[in-house]
């Protein structure tokens, strides 16, 4: 019979041949993600249930990755890491990443990739909604709770019921001025936020494979924003010289059946898509940026994990190389790669970080920083009376700060461009 790509993967992880949309499966996990804010919590629940002196079930899959508020003196938030490092030797942890060491990293879900977790075929699950990243790379991905988490600590299996898909196919060439973020918004537009509520988001199309891995993982990413469990796009040759030059771990790759059946699907010309933004408060309150050109912002914001990859931070210096930015400027890389990359990565014979230092750009520490509010020494928050520009994934009242700012949705051009002007600006002005 017929399946998805989800629904194969699914089918793996539970040994059986098939699964068919709608039954529950026990799933045998492969890595499980968590990290400062709901690791502390999953931890109590599994020593509540399994026992004070309980074991997790394979410390080989069980990564850590401390990233939302660690660079604070706020003391709930540096409890937060103390409870980690505890857990962490207690349980002789290998994949717990601390901060303040070498091995620390940043921002989970773009760390899993650049350490070599995310696998094609393979069942990921972190206490984490954004973990649906992952699926970037032919993979199941998602988030889920402290309790769940806890279950798979003891178990490591997992009781889920298969999701139906829906298919978002970008057929024709992508524009230099459109990017994932682009795409992903303007579908957020089409379908609201509970538009994909419980069901996998399939990502399909030339103008999809035609995206570098950083830019794909932007576009699964933000899968949950609709409601989605997963978003998924189907392993090629860019995914698999990604992950072969981080890891040497067998895997499948999984493909979608020609004649699968999707709840619907979805079809857009790239071509003629144009840069959109977010308006606030919610993802899907889409405009063409066009349309609300001359909107004054106070700040622009490029981080996060759907902003602060090395490929988000090209785009910026194309836009802001030469000249000033108007509005105070964060740049926030995802991870200490991305960091390190911004020296040794150049644009137009420039390295990247001095491209954005010139333009009067404030550079911040790897983290997810702002994106999630934080506490109030937070790099990056925002004001009551802001209304920022932002390359984060959500824009509801206080996610980056104040209940009382703005968070304007957009791409890395488009943030970049609006930092130039100091209002809402189309990056088109300013492609060279």
């Amino acid at each position: 019979m017929a399946q998805t790509i989800t629904q194969k993967i699914l089918a793996r992880a539970a040994n059986r041949e098939f699964v068919k949309t709608g039954e529950s499966v026990w799933l045998n996990v492969d890595i499980l993600l968590t990290h400062d804010v709901c690791g502390p919590p999953t931890f109590d629940i599994f020593r509540e249930k399994f026992g004070p002196d309980a074991k997790v079930w394979n410390p080989e899959k069980v990564v850590v990755l401390p990233d939302h508020y660690i660079f604070t003196e706020n003391e709930h938030a540096k409890r937060n890491i103390d409870l980690l490092r505890k857990f962490a030797a207690e349980q002789n942890l290998p994949n717990y990443y601390d901060v303040g060491s070498e091995r620390y990293k940043g921002v989970c879900h773009v760390a899993l990739a650049e350490e070599g977790y995310n696998i094609p075929g393979t069942v990921l699950f972190g206490t984490d909604s954004h973990t649906c990243t992952s699926g970037a790379f032919g993979m199941f991905g998602t988030g889920i709770g402290n309790t769940d988490a806890a279950f798979i600590l003891g178990t490591g299996k997992l009781w889920e019921k298969v999701p139906e898909s829906m298919k978002f196919v970008f057929n024709g060439e992508m524009p230099d001025y459109l990017t994932a973020k682009d795409l992903i918004l303007q579908i957020l537009g089409d379908i609201g936020t509970d538009g994909a509520t419980y069901r996998a988001m399939e990502f399909d199309g030339q103008a999809v494979y035609s995206l570098p891995v950083e830019e794909r993982m932007t576009l699964t990413n933000m899968a949950i924003e609709a409601g989605g469990m997963n978003g998924i796009i189907a392993a090629d040759s860019v995914t698999e010289a990604y992950v072969r030059e981080r890891t040497d771990k067998p895997y499948e790759v999984f493909t979608s059946d020609p004649d699968a059946v999707y709840h619907s699907v979805y079809r857009y010309d790239a071509s003629k898509l144009e840069p959109v933004v977010a308006m606030p408060h919610s993802p899907d309150n889409r405009a063409t940026v066009r349309s609300v050109k001359g909107t004054r912002i106070t700040k622009s914001y490029i981080g996060s994990c759907t902003g602060g990859k090395l490929s988000d931070f090209v785009m910026a210096a194309r836009i802001l190389k030469g000249s000033t930015v108007a509005i105070p400027t964060s740049i926030v890389p995802a991870t200490s790669e991305v960091d390190a990359s911004l020296d040794t990565e150049h644009y137009d014979g420039q390295p990247i970080r001095r491209i954005l230092q010139d333009a009067g750009c404030i550079i911040g520490p790897p983290s997810c920083a702002a994106c999630l509010g934080g506490p109030q020494d937070t790099f990056g928050r925002s004001e009551d009376d802001d209304l920022v520009v932002s390359t984060t994934n959500r824009n509801f009242p206080g996610r980056m700060g104040s209940k009382r700012a703005g968070v304007c949705l957009a791409s890395p051009l488009t943030a970049a461009a609006s930092a130039l002007t100091g209002e809402l600006t189309d990056p088109r002005e300013f492609m060279r």
